[in-house]
């Protein structure tokens, strides 16, 4: 396993792209729109996803403030299976809170378990 990113909500994707970037030093590494969930993601960090831990910048359409309480999201875990992942983690005592399947509006297959004190952690099945 390895810490794959962390997730942070924005009012203004291209505000916080240009300050991680131009005030930081990171490189956007990748961005998408997804319309069906009215949502924009952006991935930035100092390398490659591949062998680094970076930060996912989520946009919801129409949602210009966020309380710096909601605005955390999570953290992402990738893992072997996802499937796997919540049975084990069950099995453990743990909590899943979303089931492993597809993202909304998306393919990738993820589940979402809860810490004890309800901190989301994302679980992301490997990529080939």
């Amino acid at each position: 396993m390895r810490l794959l990113h962390t997730m942070i909500r924005t009012g203004n994707l291209d505000r916080s792209i240009e300050f991680y970037t131009q005030v930081l030093g990171m490189s956007l590494l990748r961005r998408k729109d997804y319309p069906d969930g009215k949502f924009t993601l952006a991935f930035i960090g100092y390398g490659d996803e591949r062998a680094n831990t970076v930060i996912e910048l989520t946009y919801n359409w129409g949602v210009e403030r966020y309380e710096i309480g909601t605005g955390f999201g999570h953290i992402a875990i990738e893992v072997e299976d996802v499937y796997q992942a919540c049975a084990d983690i069950k099995a453990r005592g743990g909590t899943v809170v979303r089931e492993a399947g597809p993202m909304n509006a998306g393919t990738t297959i993820i589940a979402f378990v809860a810490d004890p004190d309800g901190y989301q952690i994302e679980l992301i099945g490997r990529r080939g």
